[in-house]
């Protein structure tokens, strides 16, 4: 239909916009709960395009929040964030980590549409070489230790072209249109305070997208397979008590002993038969001096499972081991939860349409269907909110060439694949609105 190209021409009259913008976000990274600038600057955008926006405590609830940095860090970076022209006074209200915002465009009866666009960044120091792009051109991160090397600088300009194409055609919708703006998705700690509030209570369908590198020019769009993982990351604090460790050891009650009976049986989990699953204990922290029992020691670590109940599986088996190895060495252990994740798959019919609109109306060529990684996404919390009331959901990915690995110092997007994701969000928000027309 006319409208449809319509649409894809505004999209691509917006690709200076689009690179402009994550140009910007990729300068100034933020990493999970920190995003201040960022969401300052979304929150505005929507509001000048007309939104009704919630932001702040409206938006995130703050006893489901996970992974939250300490308060000290909350003050130092909203002053960071002063410095680097955030804007008020959308920043205070994202102060102390309620970061994330969303439009909501009401088009009248109609289904309720989310589309979910993640704005973290990692805690990573970019690379400064000029064989470096963003070095070489003048946007590598000026946030030492942050650095957007997953795309979602990417995915949150495109959820501002997004916004704003929507806006433009507003008066073909008929419906609900729901533009979250996910915090914290980097750790799987920012869906959760989303769905918690109630955001998605209503929500008919719900549409996310990742940018994936690939060097095949022949395929733009893929729709994955299968599920994603199903995660709990965990930090588990031992605490003993401290004695010396020459003239009275007997009197100490060792931490670090704990810990490591601990790291050793977690890596021993019997596996489930039902599927796959993981474990890594990532980190581990103990000890003082050479000469003093230890009596604090945190690990940090991680269970996967192929599905939820075999990730529920792995962390009460991870909870039992930890409680028996501080019992063994008469010390006490609590177990904190830094983030979670259900297992994530998309809707058959709604992969159906998303390959009909990209093949037949955008002329995207489609991937054959990849299966799903071991990683995870906390998408999948809302996904699984939205089917609770019986809606569905779609994850897409948007193929473009990266130079390095994602999660690396020097990994880098190429933006002409931006406008591809853009478009189809907004033809699926048409196709659901309108199936007539497609008839």
């Amino acid at each position: 239909m006319e409208i449809y190209q319509e649409i894809c021409n505004s999209v691509d009259c917006m690709y200076s916009f689009i690179r402009k913008q994550r140009r910007d976000f990729h300068k100034y990274a933020e990493t999970g709960w920190l995003e201040i600038r960022t969401t300052s600057i979304i929150a505005a955008r929507l509001k000048e395009l007309g939104y009704d926006l919630l932001i702040g405590r409206d938006f995130c609830l703050d006893s489901a929040r996970m992974g939250l940095p300490p308060k000290e860090v909350f003050d130092e970076q909203y002053q960071r964030a002063l410095s680097q022209k955030a804007i008020q006074p959308y920043a205070a209200q994202a102060r102390d980590g309620f970061t994330g915002a969303i439009g909501i465009l009401d088009c009248g009866e109609g289904p309720v549409i989310a589309l979910r666009f993640d704005i973290d960044a990692l805690s990573i120091f970019e690379e400064k070489e000029l064989t470096h792009r963003p070095s070489r051109d003048g946007f590598c991160s000026v946030n030492d230790g942050m650095m957007h090397a997953c795309g979602h600088d990417g995915h949150a300009a495109i959820g501002l072209a997004v916004a704003e194409v929507l806006m433009k055609y507003r008066h073909f919708l008929k419906g609900t249109i729901k533009l979250i703006f996910q915090p914290a998705e980097e750790g799987v700690r920012g869906a959760k305070a989303i769905v918690a509030h109630g955001h998605l209570d209503d929500v008919d369908y719900i549409i996310a997208n990742h940018l994936v590198g690939s060097e095949n020019p022949d395929y733009q769009i893929a729709v994955p397979k299968g599920k994603t993982m199903a995660t709990s990351k965990l930090d588990i604090i031992f605490e003993g008590q401290a004695a010396h460790a020459g003239s009275s050891p007997e009197k100490g009650h060792n931490a670090m002993l704990a810990a490591c009976t601990a790291v050793l049986n977690l890596h021993a989990i019997p596996r489930s038969s039902s599927g796959d699953s993981r474990i890594n204990v990532g980190v581990m922290q103990a000890g003082s001096e050479r000469n003093v029992i230890c009596d604090h020691a945190k690990l940090e670590m991680e269970v996967r499972g192929a599905s939820t109940e075999i990730n529920q599986y792995m962390e009460h088996y991870a909870r039992q081991i930890s409680a028996a190895s501080a019992q063994m060495h008469d010390c006490t252990c609590h177990v904190v939860t830094m983030g979670a994740s259900d297992s994530l798959w998309s809707d058959e019919d709604l992969i159906m349409r998303c390959h009909t609109c990209c093949s037949q109306i955008l002329g995207l060529r489609i991937a054959p269907p990849p299966k799903m990684s071991g990683a995870s996404e906390d998408y999948a919390f809302m996904v699984n909110c939205v089917r609770k009331h019986g809606g569905k959901g779609l994850f897409f990915n948007t193929l473009a060439y990266t130079s390095g690995p994602a999660h690396s110092r020097n990994f880098d997007i190429a933006e002409e694949c931006l406008p591809n994701a853009a478009k189809v969000f907004c033809i699926m928000v048409f196709d659901l609105m309108h199936p007539e027309w497609g008839k």
